[in-house]
């Protein structure tokens, strides 16, 4: 008995259809091979969350990324004197997110120990130059003392913890200590403008302040910030305000906040204050010109005064009568 051809058979007898046939078999197998080795490859539906990491020594970190079926990587490091070497201190992503099997977390440890610099030879130079130099070595000012001199602003010696540096000193301290910078004031030129630095971070106010011959009072963090949040946190308020006056040497203290949005309030706010207070000196000017050139009026109508005396006075006198007489006769 003959078998009836099926539809394979029949396509078969028909050899262009059946290539085409064949073609978009393939196709269609590629396509859903690579989808399955893509779910695979990308671990599709299995997120996990992400673990704290902070606070635990390296290793230990390590394991447990191991177990989360994560990876660790040191992106940074820091040295924070509160805590012990090879801790971590930051991480992103942050703990709680939800993240696929495989992903790499970021770490921030602690360092073992700070790094040392040589401390630059700046006495001799204005202070300006000698805070540029400072900072691009990482060190700070730790104060600004100063002493009579012919120019102003102009560092005559620098010392660390009382020693005073020579060029030939060498001496290494750890990256953000300060140097003490001894500089010279003029007679009449001892004050200085108090500088905005609300709205930046503690680094940069500390260095707008130290350009301008003032020194850094107490500094206090808002509530809540830690030794690593420091960095992030920015000025909402100084005192004495920007824009007062202050004797070279004085201090400008600081309170800081992680709040941008306060930041930006207080930040207006205090140009607005700002201004009053240039509209008030500004007046005070004006009014000041006005009361001497009426002094100056007034020393001018008195030397007038004077002068018209002293002739009415002469054109009187006896002597001057005689002299008439004289010529008269």
């Amino acid at each position: 008995m003959e078998r009836k051809p099926n539809f394979l058979d029949r396509l078969k007898s028909r050899p262009y259809l059946y290539h085409l046939a064949m073609i978009a078999i393939t196709i269609v197998g590629v396509l859903l091979a690579a989808h399955i080795a893509m779910r695979i490859g990308t671990r599709h539906g299995t997120h996990r969350s992400v673990p704290d990491f902070t606070g635990l020594g390296l290793d230990e970190a390590r394991h447990l990324a191991q177990r989360s079926h994560l990876r660790l990587q040191v992106n940074d490091s820091l040295y924070v004197p509160a805590y012990d070497g090879g801790v971590v201190l930051d991480q992103l992503p942050h703990e709680g997110t939800q993240v696929k099997g495989g992903r790499t977390v970021y770490v921030t440890i602690n360092s073992y120990a700070q790094r040392k610099v040589e401390v630059p030879y700046v006495a001799g130079r204005s202070l300006r130059q000698a805070k540029n130099m400072l900072e691009i070595a990482g060190l700070g000012i730790e104060r600004l003392v100063y002493s009579p001199d012919m120019a102003t602003n102009y560092v005559l010696e620098q010392r660390v913890n009382g020693r005073t540096v020579e060029p030939s000193s060498h001496l290494q301290l750890e990256i953000g200590s300060g140097v003490t910078l001894c500089v010279g004031v003029a007679e009449g030129e001892n004050r200085a403008v108090v500088p905005k630095v609300i709205g930046v971070s503690l680094r940069d106010a500390k260095s707008r302040l130290w350009e301008q011959g003032l020194n850094v009072g107490e500094v206090r963090f808002d509530a809540g910030i830690d030794q690593l949040d420091e960095k992030n946190a920015r000025v909402y308020l100084q005192e004495p305000e920007q824009g007062s006056w202050a004797s070279l040497g004085s201090e400008v203290s600081l309170r800081l906040t992680l709040d941008r949005e306060k930041a930006a309030r207080e930040s207006a706010a205090s140009d607005n204050r700002a201004k009053e207070l240039e509209k008030m000196r500004e007046q005070e000017r004006e009014r000041l010109e006005r009361e001497d050139s009426l002094a100056e009026l007034e020393v001018l109508r008195h030397v007038e005064e004077l002068q018209r005396d002293a002739e009415g006075r002469s054109a009187t006198s006896p002597a001057s009568s005689a002299v008439s007489e004289d010529d008269f006769f």
